[in-house]
C-alpha cells in the first residue's frame, strides 16, 4: 500500500491543527483504532489505541497553550513520514513534569509516523528536545 506525500501532509497538518486547537476528539480521530502512540521517554511507554492516547493529549493541552507547530523538513517513504518541527507557545501547566509558570516555550519535535490505508496514523513516535525545555523552564 502506498500513500502519497500530499496525503501524508494533509493528515499530519490536520493532526497538528487539532493539537493547536486543543481538540482531543479531533486528534484521536486522525489515529487508527490500533495506533501505537509512543512519546519516547514517557513513563507510560508506548500505548495502543486512541483511548490509551487520550490521557496524554488531555494532559498536554492542560500544560501547554497558544501553541503553533512549524514543520522544518519532511521526509517520505511508501507509507511513512519523518517530520522535523518546532513547537512555540506558552507553558501554563506542568509540561513534562516541569513548572511552566505561563512562560514562553519553544522546542524541536521529531515525529516518525506510519500511515494505514485510508491515510490515518497507525504509528506515532515522537522525540522532543527535553534539554531545551529544561533550559527554558528552570525550576527554582
Amino acid at each position: 500500500m502506498a500513500i502519497s506525500p500530499a496525503d501524508m501532509d494533509r493528515m499530519l497538518d490536520e493532526h497538528f491543527g487539532y493539537e493547536v486547537r486543543d481538540d482531543v476528539e479531533g486528534v484521536l480521530a486522525t489515529l487508527t483504532e490500533d495506533v501505537e502512540h509512543d512519546i519516547v521517554g514517557s513513563p507510560t511507554g508506548p500505548t495502543r489505541g486512541p483511548a490509551a492516547a487520550r490521557g496524554f493529549y488531555e494532559n498536554l493541552f492542560a500544560d501547554l497553550a497558544d501553541g503553533e507547530v512549524k514543520s522544518l523538513r519532511r521526509l517520505y517513504g511508501e507509507d511513512f513520514m519523518v517530520d522535523d518541527s518546532v513547537w512555540r507557545g506558552r507553558a501554563p501547566g506542568r509540561p513534562f513534569g516541569l513548572e511552566g509558570r505561563d512562560r514562553p516555550l519553544e522546542f524541536r519535535l521529531l515525529h516518525v509516523l506510519e500511515f494505514a490505508e485510508g491515510g490515518k496514523i497507525k504509528r506515532e513516535n515522537v522525540w522532543l528536545d527535553l534539554a531545551s525545555i529544561i533550559r527554558q523552564l528552570p525550576q527554582d
